[in-house]
């Protein structure tokens, strides 16, 4: 039966016709809102979709994407058409990895169910078209989603999702029969994020409970006496009670990314002082000849490993001797890293192939294609940069500093 949901104002009974229970009515005055809860990865969730819209012609269908999703989608913005220099210009490349690991994630999931990931969503928007009826796409742009989430983690959480993603690419992809049974009635994507939002409260707030009332304010804001809106089933029960109540939400505060905090700030500029002022020290101290071996110090310790690292990734050669020379300044800034420099410079070297591209989704899974792929060497190159810029950072620094106490010893 159609689920049916009215606010306590007394409202008219609904007395719409019978149909699955991952529809729900909701009536918010004189309007009527169908809430399709949905899985990302069912054909019986397409077939859902479709039904619901071809019988209750709605003005207008909200559907649970953003624009740069949707173009994807559609194949109307390719992947390949991505900026990665705009990418690397925003230091986004970390942002988009996460986004890619989950889009192979699904990708394979879909493989074995023999739908695309998101076919209910863009069947949605097929149906809409046939019948002309406004489509209004009522998600938060995911680059601010996967921003937020990330800002919202420490640094010992930040690891901890990273080895969590990473380690999804390796399992198996093969499920059994009950497992595929389930995943087609469930919104398994919304499950997994769920399950990382128990471990790490503050994701979860950014991945679900934020986009439940995200979703729940544009479908409130759109024309129409008449409203389908097709999304997770993982999100329904969050946006029910705030479509019921007519619930408005400050958009604002919740699609900004928060800046880095003062005291981050203040340690991303207070180690470049702390070494320049220590070898300056040294030199006044000591000599020139000491501050000049102290900075020679500095710079192996930061070149030598990140140098190694752009080497391992198996970059260009000119991409190699970049992330060497430009690490030991780029850890006197924290304005940008060596790793950004070096996936800059591989970028411009050994540019990505169409084919690269097309192939992204397997490449992730596996990892002897990583170093095969101009796409994935890039990551690889901005990854194994940056370790050992970081490692450079604290091996030089702590051996300035020795140098430092012995000298006033």
């Amino acid at each position: 039966m159609i689920d049916d949901q009215k606010p306590s104002d007394g409202n008219a009974p609904n007395t719409e016709p019978e149909g699955s229970s991952d529809v729900h009515l909701i009536e918010v005055g004189n309007r009527k809102i169908y809430l399709v809860g949905t899985a990302h990865v069912s054909q019986q969730s397409v077939d859902l979709v479709r039904e619901v819209i071809d019988r209750e012609r709605p003005d207008a269908v909200c559907i649970e994407l953003d624009n740069g999703r949707f173009e994807s989608l559609s194949q109307e913005k390719k992947f390949e058409e991505q900026d990665l220099r705009q990418v690397l210009k925003n230091k986004q490349l970390a942002t988009l990895m996460l986004n890619l690991i989950l889009a192979s994630y699904q990708r394979r999931l879909g493989l074995q169910l023999g739908v695309t990931p998101g076919s209910e969503l863009m069947e949605a928007a097929r149906v809409a078209q046939e019948h002309d009826i406004p489509i209004s796409l009522c998600d938060r742009d995911v680059r601010i989603t996967l921003g937020r989430a990330w800002q919202s983690l420490s640094w010992g959480q930040r690891f901890r999702l990273l080895a969590e993603l990473g380690a999804s690419l390796f399992e198996d992809a093969e499920v059994s029969e009950e497992e595929l049974a389930r995943i087609r009635e469930q919104d398994v994507v919304t499950e997994v994020m769920n399950e990382l939002g128990r471990m790490m409260p503050d994701l979860k707030r950014v991945l679900i409970d934020e986009r439940d009332a995200y979703l729940a304010h544009k479908i409130l804001e759109t024309d129409g006496e008449r409203i389908v809106a097709v999304v997770g089933a993982g999100h329904v029960d969050g946006m029910k009670g705030r479509l019921l109540q007519n619930e408005r939400t400050d958009l604002e505060a919740i699609e900004t990314i928060p800046k880095t905090s003062n005291v981050w700030k203040a340690v991303g500029w207070g180690i470049p002082l702390v070494i320049i002022g220590s070898i300056a020290y040294i030199a006044l101290t000591q000599g020139a000849d000491a501050a000049g071996e102290n900075a020679m110090i500095w710079f192996l310790a930061n070149s030598i490993p990140s140098g190694l690292g752009a080497l391992l990734a198996m970059g260009h050669p000119i991409t190699i001797l970049a992330a060497g020379i430009s690490a030991p300044f780029t850890s006197l800034s924290p304005l940008i890293g060596a790793g950004y420099v070096a996936a800059f410079t591989q970028l411009w070297a050994a540019p990505p192939k169409v084919a690269d591209f097309s192939t992204v989704g397997d490449d992730l899974s596996i990892p002897k294609r990583w170093w095969q792929s101009r796409l994935m060497r890039i990551f690889l190159v901005f990854v194994f940069s940056t370790i050992g810029s970081a490692i450079g950072t604290y091996t030089g620094g702590f051996n300035v500093i020795r140098n430092l106490v012995d000298a006033t010893g």
